[in-house]
């Protein structure tokens, strides 16, 4: 406190003229310089003006030191603030200022600077009058952003400069696609059915396209998730999750979308739909992958039953082929044919025998031949002579 104290008294000496706060007055090096600040009238200078040796306190506001060539001290102005900072000061002569930047000078003396704006403008002419249209593109001209005046097709075209002449380039025959995220949609038969789809669609006329909607890729994606609403409440839940009716249900979101596209006349044509996921709820899923899987085994015993049905139908057709063609042969020689058969259906019968019937004149002992083949078969050793018996 007491520093600030005397700061105060000091400052207000110096107010009062007592003190110069700024530097040491004449030679005295301090003091209250009270010999040097007296000045009673306009023709008495103070001590700043005794010689040549001797300095004035310092104006810190005025450049070089305070003072000025002639030796007279004066307190700064305005005007020599600007006089010296001016296009005529030392910073433009080159007496301590920065760097400065001039165009240069035509060989006649004359300007550059309208010619390089005749340039910029001839170029910002050529660049926003002339449009290359590319292959599969098309562009609109609006007057001012506004009306619209016209189309550009493929080539070299002209139009107004910018702003007079907005013109705005479209692909119109890239294939543009649109997911529409998984939504839970009605079944014809009142079950849920998680369906997620994609939407390939291009423009086919660039005008509609652009003027005729405020959001036509919104509207696309609405008619779209319509249209589908519409064909999957059509079919029933195992149709649709099994994709037996899935491409039933692509054509029709189809056509039902370019309908409603071009009833709104949105200058768009859908390229196709592709149904991506067709899953029940997840609330259901456990229960519904026990129906599937209940439906599987079911699919498999009819398969198999049908199997066997067509097998013993190819076996009764053909045992009535071989009775036809028995039944010619018999017409043809009925004798022959029955003994025929008689001697077939007992080769039949005695062949599921173990013994052996010898039906000769003289010939009354029975050998076992069957039951000696029947042990000799599986042995891998020479077989014992076989016994007889009366």
């Amino acid at each position: 406190m007491r520093i600030f104290d005397g700061f105060r008294q000091q400052f207000g000496l110096a107010m009062a003229g007592k003190k110069n706060p700024w530097g040491k007055s004449g030679g005295d090096g301090g003091g209250d310089d009270s010999s040097g600040d007296k000045s009673d009238g306009p023709g008495k200078e103070g001590p700043g003006k005794e010689g040549p040796g001797k300095e004035g306190p310092r104006n810190p506001w005025l450049p070089g030191g305070g003072g000025s060539g002639d030796g007279k001290r004066r307190s700064a102005s305005i005007e020599d603030i600007f006089k010296n900072r001016g296009p005529e000061g030392p910073r433009r002569a080159g007496g301590g200022g920065g760097p400065t930047f001039r165009l240069p000078e035509r060989p006649g003396g004359g300007s550059w600077l309208p010619i390089l704006i005749a340039g910029v403008a001839a170029v910002w002419l050529i660049f926003s009058s002339v449009h290359f249209i590319q292959p599969g593109e098309q562009a609109t001209v609006t007057r001012f952003g506004g009306k619209f005046v016209g189309s550009f097709g493929q080539g070299t075209n002209w139009s107004y400069p910018y702003p007079i002449s907005i013109v705005q380039v479209e692909n119109v025959e890239a294939a543009r696609i649109e997911e529409v995220p998984s939504k839970l949609i009605l079944t014809g038969d009142q079950n849920l059915v998680d369906l997620s789809y994609s939407v390939r669609w291009n423009i086919n006329d660039l005008s509609l396209f652009q003027f005729q909607l405020a959001d036509p890729i919104e509207t696309v994606r609405e008619a779209a998730e319509t249209a589908m609403r519409s064909s999957v409440a059509e079919k029933t839940l195992d149709t649709v999750i099994s994709g037996a009716g899935r491409a039933d249900i692509q054509a029709n979101v189809q056509t039902r979308t370019q309908g409603i596209l071009d009833s709104y006349g949105a200058g768009i044509t859908v390229l196709g739909i592709e149904v991506d996921k067709t899953d029940p709820p997840e609330s259901v899923v456990e229960a519904f992958n026990d129906v599937l899987a209940a439906q599987q085994d079911a699919e498999r015993e009819l398969n198999g039953a049908r199997r066997y049905s067509q097998r013993l139908l190819a076996r009764a057709e053909g045992d009535a082929e071989q009775f036809n063609q028995i039944y010619s042969e018999y017409r043809l020689a009925p004798e022959v044919t029955r003994r025929r058969l008689y001697y077939e259906t007992m080769e039949q019968v005695l062949s599921r025998t173990n013994k052996t019937v010898i039906d000769a004149d003289g010939v009354t002992p029975y050998l076992p031949l069957r039951e000696v083949e029947r042990r000799s078969a599986p042995s891998a050793t020479p077989a014992t002579p076989a016994t007889g018996g009366q």
